[in-house]
């Protein structure tokens, strides 16, 4: 019985050496979400597939199912992206956006957005002619409208807990809440559960309000200090590592 080929565009997110000669690829595609895709002797300088299978590569891909895996048949290359893996800071983004992709999301769910999402970000990091202020931007960005995707958009306009439109005042991320708390409710809580919580300023409440309203576009204007990128940097952390944790039991 001849094996169903099948086609699709996706980018390689992660390579793990098996064997004496095979990958194994973590690919997000756009047709099929995440796959783990085996590359058979593709560590062979002879491979075919060597040319359009690599980390970071953006590649028209055919594979087949196999038994244990899915097998790559066929990789043409797209783009390699050879701005971004040339800069070392831009790279360092590509890895972090390809583990919250990993920790993130289940094997085969496909999602136009968050491939629309994920293929911009890497398009943007590329392009020479996208210049912000700080490139973490761009992490925290393509970050926080990925939580938005997945279901996961923080509230950021009114105390999720007694409902009340948030003023400029004393605030607390809380993502067990699933975003922001004013200090009244805030300080109801047990001292465990404010244990794992983080003070937000209201400047990077802002900034994530501008994230999940604008285009890529705001970022080229937004002018950012020292202590609201730290702010912004432990509240995207603290939400990223929740939000695992989240993910862990549902995988469980």
């Amino acid at each position: 019985m001849p094996f169903t080929h099948y086609r699709t565009k996706g980018i390689f997110l992660d390579k793990e050496d098996r064997g004496e000669a095979d990958q194994l690829f973590t690919v997000y595609t756009e047709d099929y979400g995440k796959l783990k895709i085996l590359g058979k002797a593709i560590r062979k300088i002879k491979s075919k597939l060597r040319s359009g299978a690599d980390i970071f590569y953006f590649s028209e891909i055919e594979f087949i199912q196999g038994k244990t895996y899915k097998t790559l048949t066929d990789a043409i290359l797209i783009d390699k992206f050879k701005n971004l893996r040339e800069d070392p800071q831009k790279l360092e983004i590509a890895y972090k956006i390809a583990d919250a992709l990993n920790s993130l999301t289940a094997p085969e769910e496909e999602d136009e957005k968050i491939w629309q999402l994920v293929l911009t970000t890497f398009k943007k990091l590329n392009d020479l002619r996208f210049a912000i202020d700080d490139l973490r931007l761009a992490y925290y960005f393509f970050l926080w409208n990925f939580f938005a995707l997945l279901g996961f958009n923080p509230e950021l306009y009114f105390c999720p807990v007694c409902r009340e439109k948030l003023l400029p005042e004393t605030f607390w991320f809380l993502p067990k809440e699933g975003g922001v708390v004013c200090w009244r409710c805030f300080k109801k809580f047990s001292e465990e559960e404010r244990k794992m919580a983080k003070e937000i300023s209201v400047d990077t409440v802002k900034i994530l309000r501008i994230f999940l309203s604008e285009g890529w576009k705001i970022l080229g204007r937004l002018r950012i200090t020292g202590d609201m990128k730290e702010n912004l940097k432990e509240i995207s952390q603290l939400y990223l590592e929740f939000l695992r944790g989240e993910f862990t039991k549902i995988e469980k």
